[in-house]
């Protein structure tokens, strides 16, 4: 080494471990302080913030720190975005390995660019090479149009591992704040989005819509989460972004970790006990309708039920629950609502459901009570024939346990919809209250004993008589469980033990199917 005055010495270790702390200290801050504190005067968490708050304590270890954008258009190359805009690697969640990417608004707005969305895209494969879920959490002014086209295949390759991963680990979208434009379609492709209230999400804009349609709309009601709640985009609304990472904790608690694992049970050593008040929960009188969430609750470990898309297609309920700790979906039909009747959005919601549980080995549950799928002019013009099949298909299609409860109406194609036996069912329970048949006694009496009705002298008295006829003979659940299409008539105190003893004998199920890439209905 020259000693020579005025040569340049190497910089000692300890010079360098310096200069290294101090670089990343400036990349932890993304945009600056004041690009922070703007975030949390807007009521919102920043991109660490937000994975600290999501993983366990000291967990996180951040994967592309130094990444730097290559691009030197329109004033671009002098400029160094930390981190490129998304904060990316692995941690634990209770314990659980997953791999997240989380964008930092503070940093040119959260743009994606072809690096940041490399970034998110090497998670998503870390995601499929471990079996671990992937979680990208949402904060993004759009596309780096200063990129261009580049940026464009950086959102593409994205798509492209969504699809890779679908049905392999799970996936979940938090929107913390702007999802615009061709971003919006990543958590589309997910199987879970919670959108907090602050956030938006839409393809185009109300600045777009008023000049290419001349309609006027603001952000919030075109994109905020109770309009995608009701279009049926978004499966759970979270009131800021603490909330958000909460709900994802919780709903990852009930995922596998990958397709080739069971869900994770949880200790459960309780003895289950015979419930006297469900067996007076359903009014007898079929056109009294009643709220299928209460019984849900009393049915599961410790009235624990997190529903998925509560307000969207609310005549139709869906969610996850334990069983004697062991993780089942639930699909109900809620009568309160609709009477419960099927139509086109409650056929796609519960479809989307079924597949996900059987893709990630969850048991399905499905409590019955439809009086069949809605009718009307509307519904047959927007292709209920065609999203209808999508249940069938769905149930058919599903090889993890299905148990059923049919715990009033079971009426025409929606029974066989609602996971008849005809369609895999591996046991069907029914109430005393289960009415399984063509369609109502009224509706059947009208068509079979019309002429009776209208020769008798009193008709009023014969058509009585014809619908109590017809209700003895078919409106029960005896003739069904004489055919077989039952398995069991029960008290419905003692349904938390039937499927308790159902869930634990199918638990080791396995069922064949015909080897194909994949079934052809629309999705």
């Amino acid at each position: 080494m020259s000693t020579q005055t005025g040569t340049p010495q190497p910089k000692t270790i300890d010079e360098k471990i310096d200069e290294l702390r101090a670089k990343r200290a400036k990349l932890e801050l993304g945009g600056g302080q004041a690009g922070i504190d703007k975030q949390h005067a807007n009521g919102k968490l920043t991109a660490r913030e937000r994975i600290a708050k999501l993983v366990d304590g000291g967990s996180f270890q951040e994967i592309g720190l130094f990444a730097r954008h290559q691009c030197n258009y329109f004033g671009m190359a002098e400029k160094e975005l930390a981190a490129d805009g998304v904060v990316t690697g692995c941690a634990k969640v209770d314990g659980k390995i997953v791999h997240l990417a989380s964008q930092d608004f503070t940093v040119a707005g959260g743009a994606a660019g072809e690096v940041h969305s490399t970034k998110v895209a090497e998670m998503q494969d870390m995601s499929l090479k471990t079996g671990s879920p992937f979680i990208f959490i949402n904060d993004s002014g759009g596309a780096r149009v200063q990129e261009g086209i580049d940026s464009l295949s950086g959102y593409g390759r994205v798509f492209y591992r969504n699809v890779m991963l679908s049905g392999a680990v799970p996936q979940i979208s938090l929107i913390c704040g702007p999802c615009a434009g061709g971003a919006a379609y990543s958590p589309a492709l997910t199987d879970f989005i919670i959108q907090t209230k602050r956030a938006q999400m839409f393809i185009t804009g109300p600045q777009v819509i008023k000049q290419v349609t001349g309609e006027v709309v603001t952000a919030e009601d075109l994109g905020g989460p109770v309009a995608q709640m009701n279009s049926g985009v978004v499966h759970l609304i979270a009131e800021d972004d603490q909330d958000a990472v909460y709900q994802c904790r919780r709903l990852l608690s009930f995922l596998p970790s990958n397709n080739l694992e069971d869900p994770p049970r949880l200790p459960f050593n309780e003895p289950i006990e015979a419930d006297p008040e469900l067996n007076h929960v359903v009014p007898t009188d079929t056109k009294v309708g009643y709220d299928v969430r209460p019984i849900i609750k009393k049915l599961v470990d410790h009235q624990d039920f997190l529903e998925i898309q509560p307000g969207f297609a609310a005549n139709l309920v869906i969610g996850f629950a334990r069983i004697q700790g062991r993780t089942i979906g639930v699909v109900a039909n809620q009568p309160c609502v609709m009477a419960g009747a099927l139509d086109i959005n409650s056929s796609d919601k519960s479809s989307r459901f079924i597949r996900f549980c059987n893709a990630f080995n969850i048991p399905l549950v499905t409590f019955v009570d439809v009086p069949g799928f809605l009718p009307g002019v509307e519904q047959e013009y927007g292709g209920i024939i065609r999203h209808g099949a999508k249940m069938l298909f769905a149930y058919s299609a599903t090889t993890v346990p299905k148990i059923t409860v049919v715990m009033r109406k079971a009426y025409g194609g929606a029974y066989l919809a609602m996971c008849g036996k005809e369609l895999g069912a591996d046991r069907v329970f029914a109430w005393p209250t289960a009415e399984i048949a063509v369609m109502g006694a009224e509706g059947a009496a009208e068509i079979v004993f019309r002429s009776k009705i209208d020769h008798a002298q009193d008709k009023v008295a014969k058509r009585k008589e014809v619908i109590q006829l017809y209700r003895d003979t078919f409106a029960n659940p005896y003739v069904s469980a004489g055919r077989r299409m039952v398995d069991d008539v029960i008290e419905p105190s003692e349904t938390r033990k039937y499927l308790a003893m159902a869930l634990e004998s199918l638990h080791s199920k396995q069922e064949m199917r015909p080897p194909k890439k994949h079934g052809l209905i629309p999705l």
